[in-house]
């Protein structure tokens, strides 16, 4: 007794119409492959490069794996940023490039070549930093320059903004301390112009 198959396709014709989509499939990303080297040029051991950080040109010898937050450290003294985690996840690191946060630790120092990078440094005189002041929005302060960077760009694109979008907002910075409501109030406070 044969078995019929509502389908209509052999397990060969399957088998055969797999191995074609494979080798096309090779073709497509060794041509692909091919334009990416041809365009791409690898940079390796150190090289100079100049980064426009609080305002200032400065200039910093980097390998291709050298993060902006060793940058902004070890060869700028720009030690507000901190070095808590891999994985950019605790926000301690923020800074903003072209007005965006960004976890300096995660971020290449040869992707921000050309770009405006600014540090809590550059943030001394902002209403964020008083309002932090003023309403005990820190308590050992290791995650506060990454707060203070990350609100002034939130506050930035949103200043009129609600309580629940400002939670949402800096929900990617943690405070191991729990200050989280000093720092709410602090930029309610800004939001509402106090």
């Amino acid at each position: 007794m044969s078995r019929h198959h509502s389908s209509g396709v052999s397990r060969r014709a399957f088998l055969r119409g797999s191995g074609v989509a494979a080798a096309a499939s090779a073709v497509v990303t060794s041509s692909v492959a091919q334009d990416a080297t041809a365009t791409t040029s690898v940079v390796s051991g150190k090289t100079q490069i100049t980064l426009k950080v609080n305002g200032k040109s400065m200039t910093a010898n980097v390998e291709p794996r050298t993060t902006l937050l060793e940058v902004l450290r070890y060869q700028f003294d720009l030690t507000g940023a901190k070095p808590v985690c891999a994985d950019g996840s605790s926000g301690a690191s923020t800074v903003m490039v072209d007005g965006k946060p960004v976890m300096a630790n995660t971020t290449l120092a040869l992707t921000v070549v050309g770009k405006e990078i600014r540090t809590c440094e550059s943030l001394r005189e902002d209403p964020v930093t008083r309002a932090f002041v003023e309403y005990d929005a820190q308590q050992c302060g290791f995650c506060t320059p990454g707060f203070v960077v990350a609100v002034r760009a939130f506050l930035d694109k949103h200043p009129n903004a609600t309580e629940e979008q400002i939670r949402a907002g800096l929900n990617g910075n943690i405070c191991r301390c729990s200050t989280y409501a000093n720092i709410l109030q602090a930029v309610i406070a800004l939001v509402k112009g106090e």
